[in-house]
């Protein structure tokens, strides 16, 4: 016989203030919703930590409160709609994962007041067969200590690092109490239809398993155990120990963690007896035998710990599926996971099914009777707590991927507060193929379209083809033997704007240039700026190098004499000597050349690549090279402080050991302090940054790391970055699906002290845009020069590669 239950005849709420609620059998609870670390990024050590955190805050409630923790774990459609469509690559995202399934999780805490304090000794009962009639007209004074007690709890949790407690609201309270007696059908109000063979919620059937008593218990339970997904030999990468109930879990589910706090003095002495009429019975039967030993374990800990607190409780994983064999199926890999943990549940059928499904309501679980829970302490208990949720999206960043599956996470890396790191400064390091520009072309083109500036500085040609999808805003400046830049760091754009700035930068270029090793610098500096100002009083336009040079040496016999210069403090002849070698037929001169001076161009651009691919083997061209473009940056990129702007570095290992080359990387590093911007690196190994006192500047101010595979290790990473060692498994953990349907690969991200392993998927659109190298990378380039439009040409890449897959 089937029983049809309209729950809104015999509503579970009586009032709403604030996050109390009163339901209608007297009890009292407080609602929080529970913000949890997210799942991968929590050690060992964190693991303990959080274990410590719950204890030290639970232990101080009044005897008789309960409190019951659901984690509840839904499948839905990726909702993209926040994701913007406002460029090509950016709609295909979105479309991409428009509508992707993924599991949800939303964990809860309530802290029950019972009206009823004594446990009842019977189960099975139906919270609706009997609503009280006769409520309290006030609370009384038990209720508001006990209110103040649980807000002294949540003030204390809330303190921690790892976990925020916030209350739930009126509404909150409502819809999530609708949903559950509504079976968490979407989309129609339903009934409860409770039967002997089953318990059935519009399309939804419900199960349940559960650990009701002490015998289901194996030799240990702890607050971590190793993920076998990801450890591998030589290091263990942990999860919490019934983590394999939550979010890897295939099914919808709840998980219900229910603790009712007990006076300990009173549980030693029904212990002790107990323990007394076990020990008569322990040698006829192994179970009896297995309780005695739990029961002995129990008091032994309880007169051994002054801090130890008896609790009774329970933890039940509630599943429902669209029919009953999908139900038996989720059962069946519950039960085996139950093994794992060497637990053995209990499986409720018939009434017992139903009283699970209706009383793991938390305004209901006092229903739950003394044949219901096991007794343990408060410590082994939190043991079964679900400590980790979802990967938790900031309101606005850089999209990557969830490691489940591979749903979009935006991760704030620029930090605008200041509330994770005081550097925006970022590195990526990765072996050669393991997809360092393809990841940096995920991240600029992002930036790019979040109206951030990007200059690039790239040795390997590697950005073309994402700036043309941009084609009225961006310049690419290529080297070519022979030929300038068409950077000329003295032109002077208005005339007569000389000021103390103009000066100081060009003087500070000159300087580079000239690289004497004495030790006036401060004079030299001094003395350049007389000399600058001396050549734009008398020279009023065309200035350039060739035009200082020539100015300088028409006037050496005098120069130094009416610009009030001490002989002592600068040498002319050396002067001129060093840069003849950038003047007239010296054999740099054709870096300084006069001709347009393009630098005007880039005031409009907001993605500027210079690419020096030719120029890589050249120390010397390479270094001037690299003080014509930042003359160029710091003269019009950056003068509006105000706008964001990113330097990008790429493909820097072999000019890193340069010295002077360094040094130029330096001064960015230095200067963009004053700016509203960030500097990139991109390198196969830290290694490739020298061990010195630049180096380790360089490294302090670069605080978010992206780390793709490297088999050779991370050993090295590690050293000179200060990773923990849970960082270390991180990486050592990090896998790649070149193959599978949904292709990725893994991205450990570190921002300030915060770390996980991420993951990069991304359309066919953005793959094809990305792609670096190649026979693909070549076709896609064909195309664009038979249509002049990158769009176009990506579009005609697809449906080609579409085409030869539906033919094969």
């Amino acid at each position: 016989m089937n029983i049809a239950i309209n729950f809104h005849e015999s509503y579970p709420i009586v009032d709403i203030e604030r996050n109390r609620v009163l339901a209608n059998n007297g009890n009292i609870a407080y609602a929080y919703r529970v913000e949890l670390p997210e799942i991968y990024s929590l050690s060992e050590s964190d693991f303990e930590e959080l274990h410590g955190q719950w204890f030290q805050g639970l232990k101080s409630l009044p005897i008789g409160t309960m409190v019951h923790k659901q984690d509840i774990y839904q499948k839905k459609p990726y909702d993209a709609s926040p994701l913007s469509d406002g460029s090509f690559l950016a709609k295909a995202t979105k479309d991409h994962f428009e509508g992707r399934e993924h599991f949800c999780h939303e964990s809860l805490i309530f802290f029950i007041w019972p009206k009823n304090k004594a446990i009842n000794s019977s189960a099975l009962i139906n919270p609706f067969a009997k609503v009280s009639k006769k409520l309290p007209q006030t609370l009384g004074e038990r209720t508001k200590e006990f209110g103040k007690a649980v807000r002294d709890a949540v003030g204390f949790l809330n303190n921690s690092t790892k976990l925020k407690l916030l209350p739930f609201n009126q509404a909150a309270m409502v819809q999530y109490t609708d949903a559950y007696f509504n079976g968490f059908n979407k989309g129609f109000d339903t009934d409860m239809v409770l039967g002997k063979e089953g318990v059935q919620v519009g399309d939804h059937w419900f199960g349940a398993l559960a650990v009701n008593n002490e015998a289901c218990f194996g030799d240990t339970v702890q607050t971590s155990r190793p993920n076998a997904q990801y450890t591998a030999e030589g290091f263990l990468f942990h999860q919490g120990f019934i983590d394999g109930f939550g979010l890897a879990f295939p099914g919808n589910h709840i998980v219900n963690q229910i603790i009712h706090l007990d006076d300990r003095h009173k549980w030693r002495k029904q212990l002790e007896k107990r323990l007394g009429e076990l020990s008569k019975s322990s040698n006829f039967g192994s179970r009896n035998k297995v309780l005695y030993d739990r029961v002995s374990d129990t008091l032994n800990k309880l007169n051994q710990d002054d801090s130890a607190s008896i609790i009774r409780g329970q933890l039940n994983v509630l599943c429902w599926a669209k029919d009953q064999q999908r139900l038996d199926r989720s059962l069946s890999e519950l039960t085996a996971r139950f093994k794992e943990l060497d637990i053995k549940p209990y499986c409720p059928v018939g009434k017992s099914r139903i009283h699970y499904v209706l009383n793991n309501y938390p305004l209901f679980s006092s229903n739950f009777g003394d044949t219901d829970l096991y007794v343990t302490d408060l410590k082994h208990s939190l043991c079964l707590w679900i400590n980790s949720t979802n990967y938790r999206s900031d309101k606005k960043g850089i999209i990557f991927n969830d490691r489940l599956d591979n749903i979009p996470v935006l991760k704030d890396v620029w930090d605008e507060g200041k509330q994770r790191i005081k550097a925006r400064n970022f590195a990526i390091f990765a072996p050669t193929g393991e997809g360092k520009s393809f990841l940096a072309n995920n991240i600029l083109r992002q930036y790019f379209e979040q109206e951030v500036r990007l200059v690039i500085i790239d040795l390997g040609g590697s950005y073309a083809k994402f700036a043309q999808l941009y084609p009225d805003e961006h310049i690419i400046l290529k080297y070519e033997p022979g030929k300038n830049l068409g950077i000329n760091p003295f032109y002077l754009p208005k005339p007569h704007n000389v000021g103390a700035e103009w000066l100081e930068d060009r003087t500070n270029f000159l300087m580079e240039l000239y690289a004497t090793d004495d030790t006036m610098g401060k004079a030299h500096q001094v003395a350049l700026k007389k000399i600058l100002r001396s050549y734009y009083e008398q020279i009023k336009e065309g200035h350039s190098l060739q035009g200082l040079y020539t100015y300088i040496q028409e006037h050496q016999n005098t120069l130094l004499e009416t610009s009030g210069i001490d002989p002592g403090y600068f040498n002319l002849t050396n002067f001129l000597h060093i840069l003849s070698e950038y003047v007239g037929d010296g054999i740099y001169s054709f870096l300084f050349k006069v001709g347009e001076d393009q630098s005007h161009r880039l005031e409009d651009k907001r993605l500027i690549i210079f690419e020096l691919d030719e120029v890589r083997d050249n120390r010397e061209v390479l270094s001037v090279m690299l003080k014509l473009i930042k003359s160029a940056i710091q003269r019009t990129i950056w003068q509006n402080r105000s706008e964001r702007g990113i330097i990008l570095f790429d493909e820097f290992a072999k000019q890193l050991k340069f010295a002077n080359v360094l040094e130029s990387v330096e001064f960015y590093y230095q200067a963009i302090r004053k700016q509203n911007g960030a500097i990139g690196i991109v390198l196969q190994s830290i290694n490739q940054l020298p061990q010195n006192h630049t180096s380790a500047t360089i490294l302090e101010n670069t605080q978010v790391i992206y780390s793709l595979r490297n088999e050779k290790g991370y050993d090295a990473l590690g050293k000179r970055l200060n990773l923990s060692a849970h960082d270390l498994n991180q990486l050592r953990s990090i896998k790649n699906d070149l193959r599978g349907e949904r292709k990725y690969t893994e991205i450990f991200i570190k921002i300030g002290s915060e770390s996980n392993i991420y993951r990069l998927e991304v359309p066919r659109e953005a793959y094809a845009a990305y792609l670096t190298d190649g026979t693909e990378n070549q076709t896609i380039m064909a195309l664009y020069e038979k249509t002049r439009d990158m769009e176009q040409a990506i579009q005609a890449f697809i449906n080609q590669k579409t085409l030869q897959y539906e033919n094969t």
